[in-house]
């Protein structure tokens, strides 16, 4: 069996309290097996022989039955979730560098197209980057302070995304080697 994280889209906002024992009841319902979840902001760790696009409907499906609201879910596996920690999409030093970096989850990769209506919108506050199936956003300021947010980002990309802390994203890498 395959380690997969699921990264869960707007699980804990909008008014919707979700508690993490639920998340991971409604993993182990779809049997799913080894369903942890890592800190309160949609995260859910299992393992699984389906196919990741697979196992994105099926918790989609499972999710929208047990909370009565949509769950848009991204699946990666442990090895492709270390890769995204992997890639360098910023310069480490230099002016310019300093600022927290998020990842963006996506479906799948986008087009150019896409791609220069996002990277048209950088700034000396926000700077982004495209590769494979996650967005990297460097934000130079707190992100409360920035022109962009989820919302916006998904109107530019013309789909779903779901934003992480680059450092959560790391703890999980290290909390769950490949």
């Amino acid at each position: 069996m395959a380690r997969y994280i699921a990264f869960l889209r707007a699980i804990n906002v909008g008014g919707h309290v979700v508690t993490m024992e639920r998340l991971r009841l409604s993993f182990l319902e779809m049997d799913l097996a080894n369903v942890e979840t890592f800190i309160a902001s949609g995260n859910v760790i299992f393992e699984s022989r389906a196919q990741p696009d697979l196992l994105e409907i099926r918790i989609e499906k499972q999710l929208q039955k047990d909370l009565g609201y949509e769950v848009v879910t991204f699946v990666r596996s442990d090895a492709e979730l270390a890769q995204v920690t992997k890639h360098k999409a910023f310069a480490e030093s230099g002016p310019g560098t300093k600022g927290t970096l998020f990842i963006g989850f996506l479906r799948s990769e986008t087009t150019l197209v896409t791609q220069e209506k996002l990277l048209a919108c950088r700034s000396a506050v926000d700077d982004f980057h495209f590769h494979q199936r996650e967005l990297y956003w460097l934000c130079r300021t707190r992100s409360s302070d920035s022109q962009f947010s989820g919302p916006r980002l998904e109107k530019i990309l013309g789909g779903r995304t779901t934003i992480r802390n680059a450092n959560t994203v790391r703890r999980l890498v290290s909390k769950y080697p490949v």
